[in-house]
């Protein structure tokens, strides 16, 4: 599901407004006003997905960047994100994040037991992390994960920006991410090899 655009996937939504929503809710989703009450409460799980291009041998020769637009009218570079719901596998949050992001041939090869390279603990509070979200405390497991197909920016991303490791990981890029996502980037880059 796809509230607004800021961060990727839902870490974009709008402060929630305590009205029913006149929208049916999906299946296994939350309306608007519980899910604010459950942030209000409760830590979130979150998947971030860094999406890359690899070569014949294995190494990663370019990172995918989605570029949006935040609720104050910034351009941001922004990963793979989104929650994960009640009673779904880590791995079918994933390709679900990054269909809906990257389309449905991005081709995601994700190993039959995925293992995370990091967890972002994401808190509303700046400063007691390098990742911030002010709506809500969000432990995210984060992913390196190799497309093979064809992808086209989806939902509310502008663009999708194939850069290399290096680019990625430039301050003039970073500072286009926002909520820690770019320091989160750069562990992702060190994780594999690409960063030193």
């Amino acid at each position: 599901m796809k509230e607004t655009a800021d961060f990727p996937d839902d870490w974009s939504e709008q402060p929630m407004d305590p009205t029913p929503d006149p929208e049916p809710t999906p299946a296994g989703w939350l309306s608007p006003g519980d899910i604010a009450g459950a942030r209000a409460q409760l830590p979130i799980v979150y998947v971030d997905a860094v999406p890359v291009r690899v070569d014949d041998s294995g190494d990663v020769v370019s990172v995918g960047l989605l570029l949006r637009v935040n609720a104050e009218g910034q351009m941001t570079r922004a990963l793979v994100s989104g929650r994960v719901m009640y009673h779904e596998r880590i791995r079918d949050a994933l390709l679900r994040h990054i269909e809906k992001d990257l389309g449905p041939v991005a081709l995601p090869l994700i190993p039959s037991s995925p293992q995370p390279f990091t967890v972002a603990e994401y808190f509303p509070t700046p400063g007691i992390t390098s990742y911030h979200d002010p709506r809500q405390h969000a432990v995210s497991l984060a992913y390196v994960v190799p497309v093979t197909g064809d992808c086209e920016p989806q939902q509310h991303a502008l663009d999708l920006a194939w850069l290399t490791p290096e680019q990625a990981c430039d301050d003039a890029v970073q500072v286009e991410m926002h909520g820690g996502q770019g320091a989160l980037l750069r562990q992702a880059m060190a994780h594999v090899g690409r960063l030193t």
